[in-house]
This record gives C-alpha cells, sequence and structure tokens, in this order.
C-alpha cells in the first residue's frame, strides 16, 4: 500500500466517526521522519479515543496494518498512530490550536480528502 493510499483511509476512518477538520498535510521531502500527516478532530477525549482506535482496529483488520507506535490514547486530548509513512494525530481542538501542526507545516501540500467512507467506497477505490 502506498503512504497517500493509507492516509486517504486512515483519514476516511476518521470521518466515518464524525471526526471534523480531517486535513492530510503532504511533508515528503520536508520531512525526514513520514511523507503524510493526517490531522483531525474530536469534540471530546471520548471521541478522540473512538476515531483512533477506529483507525487503528480497520488499518488492522481491513489492511493487516499496525502502527509502529502509539501514544496518548488513555488521556485522549491527544493521540498519535505513527504507520511510519502516516503520522495520525486525533485531536481535542483546543489541544490542536495550541500545536498549531498545520502552521509548524503550513508549506506542506494539502491532500484533498475522499468523498466517500471506506465501508461505502468498499476501500478499493484509493
Amino acid at each position: 500500500m502506498h503512504s497517500k493510499e493509507r492516509a486517504l483511509l486512515c483519514a476516511a476512518y476518521a470521518l466515518e466517526k464524525k471526526a471534523f477538520n480531517v486535513r492530510i498535510l503532504e511533508v515528503k521531502g520536508l520531512s525526514s521522519l513520514t511523507d503524510y500527516l493526517m490531522i483531525a478532530s474530536g469534540r471530546s477525549d471520548r471521541q478522540v479515543q473512538a476515531i483512533a482506535e477506529e483507525i487503528r482496529l480497520s488499518m488492522k483488520k481491513e489492511h493487516d496494518t499496525r502502527p509502529m507506535a502509539e501514544e496518548g490514547m488513555k488521556e485522549g486530548r491527544w493521540v498519535l498512530l505513527d504507520y511510519g509513512d502516516v503520522m495520525v494525530h486525533v485531536f481535542q481542538e483546543p489541544v490542536r490550536e495550541f500545536y498549531d501542526l498545520e502552521g509548524l507545516w503550513s508549506e506542506a501540500a494539502d491532500i484533498p480528502l475522499p468523498e466517500e467512507t471506506p465501508s461505502e467506497s468498499k476501500v478499493g477505490a484509493y
């Protein structure tokens, strides 16, 4: 699976759990750590946890892909799932505003999001 496809799938799974302000930033060439940042917001610690868990479980079940590292799930304010070529960040909005990853990576290209969720598209359309 290509890194862009992985980022798009993560975004689609986040949207299935009603994440908002979902963005994918292409940092390939700007960062030696990853190719894409997928950033999303949830309205509460429980929703942040549910969004991150949906991404983690769906990537494992549907694509046999597991994160190399996971941080923040217990607290639910900022969860990081590190897939190597894609870093997934799920925030509560005030935490997202404070850390301002979009501002830090302002020169990164925005990748358009899919119109359908994976269950609607059967995932193969990416």
